[in-house]
């Protein structure tokens, strides 16, 4: 799905052992606020036509940054000066980061 929109650098991190309220971080980056509403529809509409809920949304689809929060795995997707801004992938430890 991400490939399918053109999300930029998508990963996850694996934080199973690192913290209590999810399993992964799935992150991206977009190179406009409509990119990033592009990929956060597809990735809703995947999930649901899938029988998968959300459980909770931060952000605007016309700013520069998106959570989707399926409390399992959470979905950030960034722009690129947003995503070097917080700095998620640098907060944990390297082994937890898989590249795709």
């Amino acid at each position: 799905m991400l490939i399918d929109k053109k999300a930029i650098n998508p990963c996850v991190l694996d934080l199973k052992k690192s913290v209590g309220f999810t399993d992964y971080f799935v992150i991206c980056s977009a190179s406009s606020a409509q990119q990033i509403k592009a990929i956060a529809a597809g990735i809703q509409a995947e999930l649901k036509a899938n029988g998968v809920r959300i459980e909770h949304q931060e952000g605007s689809l016309s700013s520069n940054w998106v959570l989707l929060d399926y409390t399992d795995f959470i979905v950030h997707i960034f722009t690129e000066d947003a995503r070097g801004f917080y700095n998620l992938e640098g907060l944990w430890d390297k082994t937890s980061l898989v590249q795709f």
